[in-house]
């Protein structure tokens, strides 16, 4: 049933949707029409344009470049380099012969360098331990999106039902406030015909004037949630924005369910996580393991009275290549202890996950719990609410016979109205209540993707 429809029926004089929004500041002001923004297209254009699920998807696509860099260790490097000497002095060394010594410079002023080089990891098992990670690294972004996406949803339902409810607030005030200007023209009318006391007109004209101040400030807060709204998904704050009618309506959910609480993206995170540091254990104690590598590097050299490049023999330079293959092996023996205490802080990290990871199931378990109770209680409030609000209408439609009458005060009439717009701000926060435990009800349930279908 929807809402603006149960407040038609049981406000016999209220005021048509149309006036209403027209009424509402800035609606007459805009150019271009409003747009029609449901629930669903409101959460699909913040999961489009809200920052948080921009730089999520962002950190995903960024895993994968981190993934490569891993794999990049496992793979050869291979690097070229080159330079050119100049030798304004040339070191002269001793040279015993057996028969006297003599100083002989080695060497040529000039001499330049080309050459290639290659390093291959054979064996480094911190580089395995990566590569074994790097899936999971993957799947820690990808969860951590899921989740952002979840809070962004939530985020944006909250908001959205609040803009509903204070839309509904400006509209039964509205039209309270076009009742009591009915009355009070009718008094001002008994009062210039005397049939009605000074004091009875200021008093209707008090009323009148609060009522006007607080469909303003209602106004006002419209506005500002509406902003807000449009914040949350990251909509221009000048666009003008409706809410359809039919988004706002009890639909009871199942509460017979018990969910998987482990499945949910928080507690599927944490999981990630406590995966990485056990991968973040097994880099730290890589460093026990020996490493092997092999290197290899093919160089040409050019030696001479003068610089080498261009030149040949025959101008006293002379080029030649020479190269090396060789195979590295680094065993560690002693390091202080230094490794062993990174190893026991790396376990350290893992133990606490699994704490969080307690404390968080109890939290989601208890979330689930919480929100199944809120609805329960809500949908009784709702009935008793609506019930009100209709027992409030028709008491103020029996005084203000009886006011014209001559059968009530106007003490009895102001009263009347006070308590049928209190009952109908009782049954929109009751609907506010329940639609914001329905989200988090939907949320424990793992099911806020739902939103956007």
């Amino acid at each position: 049933m929807k809402i603006i429809n149960d407040f038609k029926s049981l406000t016999a004089k209220g005021l048509a949707l149309l006036t209403v929004i027209l009424a509402i500041p800035g609606m007459q002001a805009q150019t271009a029409p409003a747009q029609e923004l449901t629930l669903k297209d409101a959460v699909n254009y913040a999961l489009q344009n809200k920052l948080e699920a921009r730089k999520a998807k962002l950190a995903v696509e960024n895993a994968e470049y981190q993934i490569q860099e891993v794999r990049s260790r496992a793979l050869p490097s291979i690097s070229a380099s080159g330079n050119l000497t100049y030798n304004p002095i040339i070191q002269q060394t001793a040279v015993d012969f057996g028969q006297g010594t003599q100083l002989l410079a080695l060497g040529q002023k000039w001499s330049s360098v080309a050459g290639v080089s290659l390093t291959q990891n054979i064996f480094d098992q911190s580089v395995f331990t990566g590569l074994r990670a790097a899936k999971t690294t993957r799947e820690f972004y990808q969860v951590n999106a899921e989740l952002t996406d979840e809070q962004v949803i939530e985020r944006v339902a909250n908001n959205y039902y609040n803009v509903y409810v204070q839309r509904i607030q400006v509209t039964v005030v509205d039209s309270n406030y076009v009742n009591t200007v009915k009355i009070r023209d009718i008094i001002k009318g008994q009062f210039d015909n005397g049939l009605a006391k000074r004091i009875d007109l200021d008093r209707i004209n008090v009323t009148v004037s609060n009522l006007d101040a607080e469909r303003t400030q209602l106004r006002s807060n419209l506005e500002q949630q509406e902003n807000a709204l449009k914040f949350f998904i990251g909509m221009p704050i000048q666009t003008a924005i409706v809410l359809p009618d039919t988004q706002f309506e009890v639909t009871p959910q199942s509460l017979n369910d018990t969910p998987d609480t482990t499945q949910l993206p928080q507690y599927r995170l944490m999981q990630k996580q406590k995966e990485l540091y056990e991968f973040n254990k097994k880099a730290v104690q890589a460093a026990y393991y020996p490493t092997l590598s092999l290197t290899a590097g093919y160089n040409y050299i050019g030696q001479g009275p003068k610089m080498p490049w261009f030149q040949l023999s025959s101008a006293g330079v002379y080029w030649t290549d020479f190269s090396a293959i060789a195979m590295n092996l680094h065993i560690p023996i002693f390091t202080g202890f230094g490794t062993r205490a990174k190893v026991r802080q790396a376990d350290i990290d893992i133990r606490e996950t699994e704490e969080d990871l307690k404390d968080t199931k109890l939290s989601l378990d208890l979330a689930y719990s919480n929100a199944k109770s809120q609805m329960v209680v809500s949908l009784t409030n709702i009935a008793n609410q609506k019930e009100n609000v209709k027992l409030a209408q028709e008491v103020l439609d029996d005084v203000q016979n009886n006011y014209q009458n001559g059968l009530a005060s106007l003490t009895d009439l102001l009263d009347a109205e006070t308590s049928y717009i209190t009952s109908q701000r009782n049954y929109t926060n009751a609907l506010l209540t329940y639609k914001l435990a329905e989200v988090q009800l939907i949320k424990a349930k793992g099911e806020l993707k739902t939103l956007t279908n």
